[in-house]
């Protein structure tokens, strides 16, 4: 389906996490129950914990800082492996990541 919106179980998860109020969480309901909701792989959760140990040795990123990027990899992870294109605003950490390992994506700016 050409222009339909996948969303990660990643970042509903985030999602979830963030929500404060009952018109939050509705809308995530309804987010739940209107997209197709993917889930990263055992080979995701594994290539994400590669792709983290070489960042660190490549480029001396902090494991607090990888920690940070996690989801993020396991994001992209998915994405490719469902051949799919991340949208994200997220510039540094994906093209970080895409550095590593190919993957369709699209930076769109922040909102200010």
């Amino acid at each position: 389906m050409a222009g339909s919106i996948r969303l990660s179980a990643v970042v509903m998860s985030e999602l979830w996490r963030g929500a404060g109020s009952a018109a939050e969480r509705e809308y995530l309901l309804e987010l739940e129950e209107g997209s197709p909701i993917l889930v990263p792989t055992e080979e995701n959760w594994l290539d994400s914990g590669r792709v983290l140990a070489s960042i660190r040795k490549d480029r001396g990123v902090e494991p607090s800082r990888l920690r940070e990027m996690h989801f993020d990899v396991l994001i992209a992870l998915t994405a490719r492996d469902h051949g799919l294109r991340l949208v994200t605003s997220n510039r540094r950490d994906f093209e970080l990541i895409h550095s590593y390992r190919e993957f369709a994506m699209e930076i769109w700016p922040a909102r200010q």
